[in-house]
């Protein structure tokens, strides 16, 4: 197809649709006109990127279009069926594309929280950088779960320092460092704490106070560590697309992914702040962490399966993200 040719056909009706968009007030022509004008707009946008996708003209047409509908349909209507899509479609596809890199974050991090457990619990010299024995005593007797006080306001604080946490992954994860840095030292952390609380005798107090909300807790900083890479790999292997390309979608995707952990990280708060340090028996308290993550698992495993096949990544649509121009491979 010629574009100049086209260009110089339908030029007018473009520059007519843009011209009634401008405008504060439409009479009862004027607004079936628009109507009609949108409607063989979107036919030729349709056309250009099949036959001849220039994203100049793309990008042209694409915000004629925004505007044109959002004079037709109104700028205040809710637009609950965009919430319902993000919630159900985009977040489960984004996290579904990078279960693989959060299968290996978790492994890594399993890996240093277990090795630094174990030099923690069978090396002198490492225990005794935990502080003095007194100190220990405390810890293990009273600190480490006089912490988990069921209240609202902790479940809340926890709530915003988790997702502070993913927040800072994801954006920061193009550096490559930041990631690796952040979850090295919590399995340390981890880790150190559990070696300590074994090595007092009280390995079975720690894992009740850790599990039931550590389960998913856990996954969702697994999940944003791996978003964080995933991104910082977009900018090592781009692929056959340019750098920035690369970066600006994969960008735009894994963001979701940190807004969508915000809902599973309020989740695990609130059993943090109610479950865990509750009178609950020790089994109930697990099975309901289990039951969290496992209900996680199935939101992005399920949904986000059948998003990736109807072609879904997370990413915006074409009309919000921009036209790029296509390139081989």
């Amino acid at each position: 197809m010629d574009l100049d040719a086209f260009t110089a056909v339908h030029g007018p009706e473009w520059r007519r649709l843009d011209e009634l968009t401008r405008r504060r007030r439409l009479d009862g022509a004027e607004a079936d006109e628009i109507v009609r004008l949108y409607q063989a707009v979107a036919t030729h946008l349709s056309t250009v990127r099949s036959a001849a996708p220039d994203p100049a003209t793309v990008s042209r047409l694409s915000d004629l279009l925004g505007r044109a509908r959002t004079r037709i349909s109104g700028a205040h209507e809710p637009a609950w069926s965009d919430v319902v899509r993000f919630a159900v479609v985009s977040v489960p596809a984004a996290l579904y594309r990078i279960r693989w890199w959060t299968v290996w974050v978790t492994v890594a991090f399993l890996a240093v929280a277990l090795l630094a457990g174990f030099r923690v619990a069978l090396d002198p010299d490492a225990l005794a950088s935990m502080g003095t024995p007194a100190e220990q005593e405390q810890y293990v007797s009273e600190a480490f779960a006089s912490y988990y006080d069921p209240q609202l306001s902790f479940a809340a604080m926890v709530w915003t320092n988790n997702a502070w946490i993913c927040a800072q992954l994801v954006a920061f994860g193009v550096t490559g460092l930041w990631p690796v840095y952040v979850l090295l030292l919590n399995a340390v952390n981890v880790g150190a704490a559990g070696g300590l609380m074994a090595e007092h005798g009280e390995l079975g107090l720690f894992l009740q106070l850790i599990a039931p909300h550590g389960l998913l807790e856990l996954t969702c900083i697994f999940v944003a560590g791996a978003a964080g890479l995933r991104l910082f790999w977009a900018w090592v292997a781009p692929g056959p697309r340019r750098r920035a390309v690369a970066l600006a979608a994969e960008g735009r995707a894994l963001v979701t992914v940190a807004v969508g952990l915000t809902g599973a990280l309020a989740l695990s708060g609130l059993v943090e702040g109610f479950v865990t340090g509750s009178g609950l028996a020790w089994w109930l308290k697990i099975a309901i962490g289990a039951v969290a993550l496992g209900a996680f698992l199935a939101y992005a495993l399920v949904l986000g399966r059948r998003a990736v096949r109807a072609g879904e990544t997370g990413d915006l649509d074409a009309d919000r993200a921009g036209a790029v121009l296509p390139t081989a491979g």
